[in-house]
């Protein structure tokens, strides 16, 4: 990729000079929409407990592996997924009873979701600033777009970039620097967000974007150099005012 958008020198030929920021990737589950939440309620429609969240998050994982591998479609993988779960707990139900349940688990998690409070608040921040803004996500397209549009999140999205879709899920750098591509900006210019610190903040941080971690539930774990950390996206546009010289839109005489 060409050299990085930055602003010009002042201190001699070798000081260091913070990039201008051009674009902003956002993870969508558990960072702009409340999922977790949400999927848990419907997880308990499904089976009956709520003990079963941790087992139900790994699976989804595999199955979610498997379809950016190309091995099995994200329409099939949900009941799929659903059907093998079922099977773990020692419940047995044929495909068509599967896609039922499944159909039925979807319904309650549309119910119940919806965005964080700090949502609206930072993308009318980042769009007033002419800052361009990508969903990156490892979660099957047609779910998530839809999900945007019916939370009325789509007229901030510039674009929507999906793991299955690229063939590539985070952390791997190209799904990063695909979001970069379509919204036009090097990686240096972009900074992404998310509540995952490996998935999210780690494997943006080494494709080259300044990687940021949501920290929502105040973990506080320790992280690893050049990760920022956050506990609300209020503290965000604060950050990327820190971090960056300069927030210039593309295009603008300030992004050359």
């Amino acid at each position: 990729m060409d050299n990085q958008t930055t602003p010009e020198l002042t201190d001699g030929p070798f000081a260091y000079q913070p990039p201008v920021l051009q674009a902003v990737c956002l993870d969508i589950d558990d960072t702009l929409v409340d999922f977790s939440s949400a999927a848990r309620a419907a997880l308990v429609e499904l089976v009956g407990a709520a003990d079963r969240w941790e087992r139900w998050v790994a699976i989804t994982d595999e199955y979610v592996a498997r379809v950016v591998a190309g091995e099995v479609s994200y329409p099939a993988m949900h009941a799929c997924r659903t059907r093998d779960f079922l099977a773990e707990q020692g419940i047995t139900v044929d495909a068509a009873r599967a896609e039922e349940l499944e159909a039925r688990r979807k319904a309650t998690m549309r119910r119940s979701w919806g965005l964080f409070a700090d949502v609206l608040p930072c993308l009318e921040w980042l769009r007033a600033a002419g800052v361009r803004i990508a969903a990156v996500t490892n979660a099957s397209g047609q779910h998530q777009r839809g999900k945007l549009a019916s939370l009325g999140l789509a007229e901030f999205i510039d674009q929507v970039v999906i793991a299955g879709e690229v063939g590539s899920a985070k952390p791997d750098p190209a799904i990063f620097h695909e979001a970069c591509r379509v919204l036009d900006v090097q990686p240096g210019n972009a900074a992404h967000v998310g509540d995952k610190l490996e998935l999210d903040a780690i494997g943006a941080r080494d494709a080259g974007l300044c990687g940021v971690w949501l920290d929502r539930a105040g973990l506080q774990q320790p992280v690893p150099r050049g990760v920022q950390v956050i506990d609300s996206l209020a503290e965000l546009p604060e950050l990327l005012v820190c971090e960056f010289a300069a927030i210039a839109p593309v295009g603008s005489a300030g992004a050359r």
